[in-house]
């Protein structure tokens, strides 16, 4: 399975009086592996959004299992659960600096024009990109 991992360094802006990663936090680090994991497929989203196209958050779900503190590391590790040329569903855990599994969660996107929200199709405005996440996706099913 192609998975990008991501280390984070926790700041203390991020955390709560008790030294906790505030929640909508790990939504922030969730798009950091996301972007780590284009980047690493050989792409540059801010280049995608220079075009005009942008992909906004569909649906997300978290499920919190440990937090993650202050003064911590956190790994996030991110993969694409789905892709169908349109939508995307990428996959995420965030763990401690123990190995300790802190969060999962997926995100589900579309690409849309940023001028008219009208869907896009991947395949056809960025084949290469489209082959990439094929690729990627081929290797997440058969692990």
């Amino acid at each position: 399975m192609f998975v990008a991992t991501k280390e984070i360094e926790v700041r203390y802006a991020e955390t709560d009086q008790m030294g906790v990663v505030y929640h909508a936090n790990y939504l922030v680090w969730m798009e950091l592996g996301r972007t780590a994991l284009i980047q690493e497929l050989g792409f540059n989203y801010a280049e995608m959004e220079k075009d005009g196209i942008i992909s906004p958050v569909m649906d997300i779900q978290v499920s919190y299992k440990k937090p993650v503190r202050y003064g911590e590391k956190a790994t996030i590790r991110t993969w694409i659960e789905h892709y169908d040329g349109l939508r995307i569903v990428y996959g995420y855990e965030i763990f401690t600096a123990d190995g300790e599994l802190s969060v999962t969660g997926e995100s589900k996107h579309v690409c849309v024009k940023k001028d008219s929200f009208r869907p896009i199709s991947v395949k056809k405005k960025y084949p290469d990109w489209h082959e990439a996440y094929e690729k990627a996706k081929k290797q997440s099913v058969e692990a």
